[in-house]
């Protein structure tokens, strides 16, 4: 998955990638409805009122770049100002776009730790969409005990024991005692989003981070999903199945977010979780009136994107 998604020359998001919207492959809540991008600005407002010292604001994976247009816009001339803008994109087709919208009133970089080396530890961060683009490794329970899936060359799976003694397993949920798991369930691991944590953390010393992502707690997150989350996205059409592997490099591939997971990890780096809901609970608290915009009703819906996002705020401990 790191490979089809990360390689420098035929990975989707270094070479293939064409944009984020409706010319994209997939959509955003932030490329549907401007509401979206509205309630980040003035989340924004209400931190920096907390915390008048932190003068930076950082997205983290910025997509089309369309997200912090909007919030910059949403911000108004005057408050806009007062902030220094920066975007971490590893992604050097989406660095271009970014780059043709936002202008030279941004300051990009290759990774979260040395954005925020230049902030000196105090930024405000956000990012929406983020975790459910990292790899993941495919696990299924079989024969008593978990097997790593393994893709061979031709597009078969195979499946491998889990070489991981209890320490290795001990931060990730789904590997402890789950007596209500399907007979032959799959789970996703997200260690990479763990080791990503661990590397920039030490380097955050002030501010607040948004995370906005879909996904749930455990057990919940499988609840009637014998098969896990893992799919993966072309022309904005969904693929399943044995579909994930016939076209790599050529689509996004992504997963559910253990949200369970993200929090204990968040604890374990001593940060202050904030508030945790759905996304139509985060819009409605930080946008007083939403917009008749038509994408508005479709980011709120409780049995659709209003539910199946969440978001997590957290503050440096």
């Amino acid at each position: 998955m790191a490979q089809a998604l990360y390689d420098p020359e035929r990975g989707y998001y270094s070479r293939q990638i064409k944009t984020v919207g409706k010319r994209g492959d997939f959509s955003t809540s932030a490329t549907l409805s401007p509401d979206f991008a509205a309630a980040v600005a003035n989340w924004l407002k209400s931190e920096s009122s907390l915390q008048t010292n932190v003068r930076h604001v950082i997205e983290i994976g910025a997509g089309s770049g369309v997200l912090m247009e909007s919030v910059k816009r949403s911000l108004g001339w005057w408050k806009r100002r007062q902030f220094h803008w920066h975007v971490v994109e590893t992604s050097e087709v989406l660095q271009k776009q970014q780059k043709l919208l936002l202008g030279d009133s941004v300051t990009w970089h290759k990774n979260l730790k040395a954005a925020l080396e230049t902030c000196e530890g105090k930024a405000f961060l956000y990012h929406n969409e983020l975790l459910d683009a990292f790899p993941v490794m495919l696990l299924q329970w079989q024969e008593g005990l978990w097997q790593e899936v393994h893709i061979t060359p031709a597009g078969r799976e195979i499946s491998l024991p889990l070489e991981w003694d209890e320490t290795m397993r001990a931060p990730f949920t789904a590997l402890q005692a789950w007596p209500g798991k399907a007979a032959r369930q799959r789970i996703e691991i997200h260690a990479a989003v763990r080791n990503w944590m661990l590397e920039w953390a030490p380097a955050w010393k002030q501010g607040a981070m948004l995370t906005v992502d879909y996904g749930d707690v455990f057990p919940a997150l499988y609840y009637r999903r014998p098969v896990g989350t893992l799919r993966g996205y072309l022309h904005q059409q969904r693929l399943e199945g044995e579909a994930v592997y016939m076209n790599p490099g050529r689509q996004d591939i992504t997963a559910d977010i253990n949200f369970s997971d993200y929090r204990n990890w968040a604890a374990e780096l001593n940060w202050k979780e904030i508030s945790y809901g759905n996304q139509s609970v985060f819009i409605q608290t930080y946008l007083k009136k939403l917009s008749p915009h038509p994408a508005t009703a479709f980011i709120m819906d409780l049995h659709g994107a209003g539910e199946a996002f969440k978001y997590l705020i957290h503050r440096p401990g």
